[in-house]
C-alpha cells in the first residue's frame, strides 16, 4: 500500500487516481498508525513553503516522518512542493525544512537577456537524465513533464542529482538519495509520461 501524506497540501485524489491507472494500491491520510504502515510514501504539495512546513508542524508529523525516512527507510516520493520541503532552507520563506536532502530551495532568476521567460515556470518540459536510477525504468526517451513553480531545488551535492531540466539554465528537477526521491514537476499531470514514473515508484523502486 502506498499512503500519500495527508496534510492539507496538494492534488491528493488526481494522485489517487493516477496511482491506481498504474495498478498501485493507494490511500491519503494523516494518521500516524496508517502512515507507520506504508509500504511506500508520497509528500505531495502545491504552495509556499512556509506554509507547508507549517502545517506538517501543526500536524505533528515531522516526527514521524523523519523516523519512517531516515530511520525506517521506506521509500518516499516528494512532489513539487514536497521535494522542495525534503531540502534544508527555502528563500520562500524563513522556516527550516525537512533536511533529508543536501540541498536548498532558491527562486529563479533571470538576466535581461531571458526577460522573455515568466515566473512561475509553467508548462511541459523534458529532463536530461544524469544518473541510472530505478525510476527511469521503460521511461520513453522524449519524455514530458508538467512544471508549475517559481522556486526550485538547488542541490550541494551532485551524487543526488537524478535529473536537470533546463528553464534559462539547467536546475535540479529530480533528486534522489538512498530511499528518497523527489520530483519538481507534477506526475499526476504528466499522462504518460507521469503514470510511467508512478508506476515505476510502485513497482520497481525498492
Amino acid at each position: 500500500m502506498i499512503v500519500i501524506v495527508d496534510y492539507g497540501v496538494g492534488n491528493l485524489g488526481s494522485i489517487i487516481n493516477m496511482l491506481k491507472k498504474a495498478g498501485a494500491r493507494a490511500i491519503a491520510s494523516s494518521e500516524p498508525n496508517v502512515l507507520q504502515q506504508a509500504e511506500k510514501l508520497i509528500l505531495p504539495g502545491i504552495g509556499a513553503f512556509d506554509a507547508g512546513m507549517n502545517k506538517l508542524n501543526e500536524r505533528g508529523l515531522v516526527p514521524l516522518l523523519n523516523y519512517l525516512a531516515l530511520e525506517k527507510k521506506v521509500p518516499f516520493l516528494g512532489l513539487c512542493l514536497g521535494l522542495q520541503l525534503m531540502t534544508k532552507k527555502s528563500e520562500e520563506g524563513q522556516t527550516q525544512g525537512l533536511g533529508w536532502l543536501d540541498a536548498e530551495t532558491v527562486r529563479f532568476k533571470f538576466n535581461v537577456e531571458q526577460s522573455n521567460l515568466k515566473v512561475p515556470h509553467m508548462g511541459w518540459n523534458t529532463i536530461n537524465i544524469q544518473r541510472e536510477h530505478q525510476i527511469f525504468t521503460d521511461l520513453e526517451p522524449d519524455a514530458r513533464f508538467y512544471f508549475v513553480h517559481s522556486f526550485f531545488v538547488k542541490s550541494n551535492n551532485s551524487n543526488e542529482v537524478l535529473a536537470k531540466t533546463d528553464y534559462g539554465g539547467e536546475f535540479d528537477s529530480i533528486l534522489g538519495k538512498d530511499n528518497i526521491l523527489g520530483a519538481q514537476f507534477h506526475p499526476e499531470k504528466s499522462h504518460k509520461f507521469g503514470l510511467r514514473l508512478l508506476k515505476n515508484f510502485a513497482e520497481v523502486v525498492k
